[in-house]
């Protein structure tokens, strides 16, 4: 374990209280999780994790933060292979445990189901694994039979998960509750991300080789619907009421589509994209990381205009909000 220590923010004049909106953002390059104020758009406090975590959740309750620890490679490039979750209580600001996964995996993807327990995708094993969150043991790994499968969504029912396989250029389903393989959905050459309507009816993601998304119907597991976009996007998230789709790109754009129609709606220019897209639980604003500039922007989903983005350091990357309010306390290295 590296770089298990805290460093607070000088900023420590600002309001400590962690609400609903309290945004986690994991930086790649700092080897850190960042604990933001998204109204001051200051960092509370920055907790050093291990090398590498890309992205994280919090717990339903908002008292914890896991990160898994990827690998200090990039997908399906050589590197050192992660084996373990970081633990981190919010409130107080650090590390407190470690998930050890019991073998090399490069975790990388965290979700909670409605069962509470922990699902986390596991690469080098082409499966998720299945983390009781109290003993902190894995309790299962389901297969995606796919190589790389990267990122995972999972139903509102808790039935289902569907996993991005990046370099397959597919999305496996899941059978959460038989802990079993469905099938496998062809999408494309190669896929990055992925997203799921909050009905649950409707899984995206993203095709890495032509400007494009995929909408899957989870009702039949099958691409039905295309939706061209001006440029290749890289990840999306959809509005709670389902209307919206809010899409990044790589090459420095950031994308409103309409669901209804798969057309574009707004269309904005921001730094670089190859990070995350997130919509506040309540739909006002969607955030997006942009790992090489250092910053979070910020689009008001009520008046369609980018505010001013939150200034961070380069190598942010997930995001993931903080369920229920906490409170930041002094740090204790």
């Amino acid at each position: 374990m590296k770089n298990l220590v805290l460093r607070l923010s000088a900023l420590l004049l600002l309001p400590s209280c962690v609400s609903a909106q309290t945004l986690l953002v994991a930086n790649q390059y700092d080897h850190t999780l960042i604990v933001v104020d998204p109204v001051s758009r200051k960092a509370l406090a920055t907790v050093g994790v291990d090398i590498n975590g890309h992205e994280v959740i919090a717990s339903p309750d908002g008292k914890h933060a896991y990160v898994p620890i990827y690998g200090n490679s990039g997908i399906g490039r050589p590197g050192t292979d992660g084996a373990t979750v970081t633990v981190i209580d919010i409130a107080a600001g650090r590390a407190v445990r470690i998930i050890d996964l019991g073998k090399s995996v490069r975790p990388h993807c965290a979700k909670f189901g409605p069962d509470g327990l922990l699902y986390v995708s596991a690469e080098l094993a082409k499966a998720v694994d299945v983390i009781d969150p109290k003993t902190e043991r894995v309790l299962a790994e389901i297969p995606t039979g796919q190589v790389d499968s990267h990122m995972l969504v999972i139903t509102p029912d808790g039935s289902r998960a569907y996993t991005a396989n990046v370099f397959a250029g597919n999305v496996s389903v899941l059978d959460l509750r038989n802990r079993s393989l469905i099938k496998s959905i062809p999408v494309a050459q190669q896929v990055q991300r992925i997203s799921i309507s909050p009905d649950g009816r409707t899984v995206y993601t993203h095709d890495q080789t032509k400007p494009r998304v995929a909408a899957i119907d989870t009702g039949t597991n099958a691409v039905t619907a295309w939706w061209d976009v001006p440029a290749e996007v890289y990840s999306s998230a959809p509005t709670p009421d389902g209307r919206w789709l809010v899409a990044n790109a790589p090459s420095g754009k950031l994308f409103v589509l309409d669901t209804s129609s798969g057309k574009l709606a707004h269309s904005y220019d921001i730094p670089a994209a190859l990070g995350e897209t997130l919509v506040t639980p309540n739909g006002s604003f969607a955030y997006v990381s942009c790992p090489k500039a250092g910053v979070i922007e910020v689009l008001n989903l009520k008046t369609w205009q980018l505010e001013a983005p939150i200034q961070l350091t380069p190598g942010v990357d997930g995001l993931a909000f903080v369920a229920t309010g906490a409170h930041v306390t002094a740090a204790h290295n």
